[in-house]
């Protein structure tokens, strides 16, 4: 039996990553000022790593097999130092003054957030698209 949406499982697992990367910037954003995190010390900006999975290594070799799909394949802390600013009157500042803040940019998320959100929008762009194909498919046998 040929599928008709063949390419919709790439698409939604595409859209799923990408809504893992939302939230991770979106929390990213969300502590660019937290100096104690449960460790102690200042948030650490997180960074979402993505890889692409084949179902199976067969239908590599087989036409119309199993598409590939993406999927997150970890989480890991951005390895940056943390900002150090001078904020004496600070409850986390050191002797010196020091505060150590999280190593976020907020100019770096926002693009990432552009890009996802761009990323995401085009995917649903697809499914949009199959849908109408395969209505229009069904379609041709009514005639």
């Amino acid at each position: 039996m040929v599928e008709i949406l063949s390419g919709i499982q790439t698409t939604a697992s595409a859209l799923t990553a990408e809504r893992t990367r939302l939230d991770v910037i979106a929390e990213n954003i969300a502590h660019a000022q937290t100096t104690r995190g449960p460790d102690g010390g200042p948030y650490k900006r997180r960074v979402v790593v993505f890889e692409t999975v084949l179902r199976d290594a067969l239908s590599r070799s087989t036409p119309g097999g199993a598409p590939a799909t993406v999927r997150v394949a970890r989480i890991q802390t951005d390895p940056r130092p943390p900002l150090l600013v001078y904020r004496p009157g600070h409850p986390d500042a050191d002797a010196n003054g020091m505060v150590a803040l999280p190593n976020i940019n907020i100019h770096e998320e926002m693009a990432d957030l552009i890009a996802a959100s761009r990323a995401f929008e085009a995917n649903l762009a697809v499914v949009k698209n199959a849908r109408a194909m395969a209505l229009q498919t069904l379609a041709i046998g009514k005639r």
